[in-house]
């Protein structure tokens, strides 16, 4: 059973990296953290994460207390727990430990990464290739950004969601909750192109439903699709590490620059909560004060009493 429970923390590690663009030291660090449990869970002769306790729980973190660790070393392996928890609750159907989600500190706040509009049009008008992977590609990732889908939500499309005629596809977000999100001019064309000219030769005799394929007709993978975006920024001269993920929080940042309002950007990115879309104001607020630092003739003066 442990080597279950690592399958599921290397799962979670994984989505961590693809979907959210973790940082390689940030992943080192809370896979180190996730041992910690693991290696507890050993000694304590448990073999299911929806096995702690209370007990167990209280007795763990006396155990980081023992072991030395700081104050700050330990809420980030308390953070790294949590969001392990927080994922099985969504992927999983696991119980949530609910000690555990209170009275423990937060994840670090973090401002999204985002590409600038610049860097978008860069990405997005690569000179084409005549070959059907190309299509595929430019028709992925300009979906992505038209939409702010999840990487799971993109690959996990299928034929029957798409209604390029009227211009909407169905998205199956976290906990099987559905929404109607609109695709946008261009991104019709290309998927269009893509189903007429590329995707047939990727089926070839098979039967798939699934919307994009690998060469060998399989459903595109979150980690297939991750390498494609990397290697097309790289064509299109993009140096900063980048993400699936930074196209969705993009295309939230520039729809809120644009003037949408924020319960329309959270429906279409399917937020539960409009608390979570807000942080996307916060980027706003940002990007405002560097303009206002930059160009207020009055900066340079220093206030008086």
């Amino acid at each position: 059973m442990q080597d279950h429970m690592q399958e599921l923390m290397d799962d979670y590690l994984m989505v961590l990296q693809v979907e959210s663009g973790c940082a390689t030291n940030t992943l080192a660090a809370y896979r180190r953290d996730l041992r910690k449990l693991l290696d507890f869970f050993k000694q304590e002769g448990v073999t299911d994460f929806q096995s702690l306790t209370k007990p167990l729980w209280v007795k763990f973190l006396g155990s980081l207390r023992i072991a030395g660790l700081s104050s700050s070393s330990i809420a980030r392996c308390l953070a790294a727990i949590r969001g392990l928890y927080k994922h099985l609750a969504m992927s999983q159907g696991s119980r949530v430990i609910e000690g555990m989600l209170k009275g423990t500190p937060k994840q670090w706040a973090q401002l999204p990464k985002l590409l600038s509009e610049a860097e978008i049009l860069r990405l997005l008008n690569l000179p084409a290739i005549d070959h059907r992977e190309d299509r595929r590609d430019a028709a992925m990732v300009e979906l992505l950004y038209a939409t702010g889908l999840r990487v799971s939500e993109l690959v996990g499309l299928e034929i029957w969601n798409l209604n390029l005629e009227v211009g909407f596809l169905q998205a199956t977000g976290k906990r099987d909750k559905q929404r109607i999100v609109p695709i946008g001019d261009k991104a019709r064309e290309l998927v269009s192109e893509y189903l007429q000219s590329a995707r047939p030769a990727f089926v070839k005799k098979r039967t798939s439903s699934a919307l994009f394929l690998t060469r060998l007709g399989r459903a595109m993978t979150r980690q297939c699709f991750w390498k494609i975006l990397k290697d097309r920024a790289v064509r299109a001269g993009i140096t900063k590490p980048i993400s699936p993920h930074m196209l969705r929080h993009s295309f939230a940042t520039h729809l809120l620059d644009h003037g949408a309002d924020l319960r329309s950007v959270q429906i279409m990115l399917g937020h539960a909560s409009i608390g979570t879309t807000q942080i996307y104001t916060h980027v706003e607020q940002t990007r405002l004060k560097k303009i206002h630092d930059t160009y207020f003739p009055r900066k340079h003066r220093a206030f008086k009493s």
